[in-house]
């Protein structure tokens, strides 16, 4: 299961997203994934409906403390953990299998303008 994280900026648009996530190589990833509070942001959820993919919110607790390989000041000082693309994405990929592991298989990349981030996770065991 392939995971995209994305994170970004109320003025981000759906052409924003798909930017980021063009940028990862993974264009069409099993699931998307970011904080609840950004989840039903319209072009989150245009993006999820083009994809036919489904949105996994997740809490500030959720990513709080998880390991990245990349660091934003600003993330790390507001969520304590140093992309919350990153984070995202490896969190959602370990839910829904016992004991589950997932690794980043894209960091974080960022578009042009900084408005969207994106990173894609893979769950390595069931």
């Amino acid at each position: 299961m392939k995971v995209a994280g994305l994170g970004f900026r109320k003025s981000a648009t759906l052409a924003d997203l798909r930017a980021a996530l063009a940028l990862t190589g993974c264009p069409h990833p099993d699931a998307l994934a970011t904080l609840a509070a950004k989840a039903a942001a319209p072009p989150m959820q245009q993006l999820a409906a083009a994809l036919d993919v489904p949105v996994i919110a997740l809490s500030e607790q959720d990513i709080t403390g998880v390991q990245t390989a990349t660091t934003s000041p600003r993330i790390k000082a507001r969520f304590a953990t140093g992309s919350l693309a990153e984070a995202a994405a490896l969190v959602a990929a370990r839910q829904g299998g016992h004991k589950s592991q997932a690794q980043l298989i894209c960091a974080r990349v960022k578009t042009a303008d900084g408005l969207a981030t994106a990173a894609i996770a893979q769950r390595i065991n069931p």
